[in-house]
């Protein structure tokens, strides 16, 4: 490969420009990434809230339902 042909691929004789698109390139690549991402967990976040909207409004004060709260207490076979 001849000089002529590299200073026309790097525009410079050193390289400064290929660098900086390449970094540039890279750099805004994983910027869409970043906002891909982000939009995703935005989008399962109005999902969500959209989902919560659609709930009954006794639904959403009633109290949490945990293993104990199905414990029924039988005291024939304490007594």
């Amino acid at each position: 490969m001849s000089d002529e042909n590299q200073n026309d691929y790097l525009r410079t004789s050193n390289g400064d420009f290929r660098v900086t698109a390449d970094v540039t390139a890279l750099m805004l690549k994983g910027a869409g990434y970043a906002a891909i991402f982000c939009l995703v967990i935005g989008l399962a976040y109005a999902v969500l809230i959209g989902i919560s909207s659609i709930l009954p409004e006794d639904s959403k004060f009633a109290p949490d339902p945990t293993p104990t709260s199905m414990i029924i207490e039988d005291t024939r076979f304490f007594a």
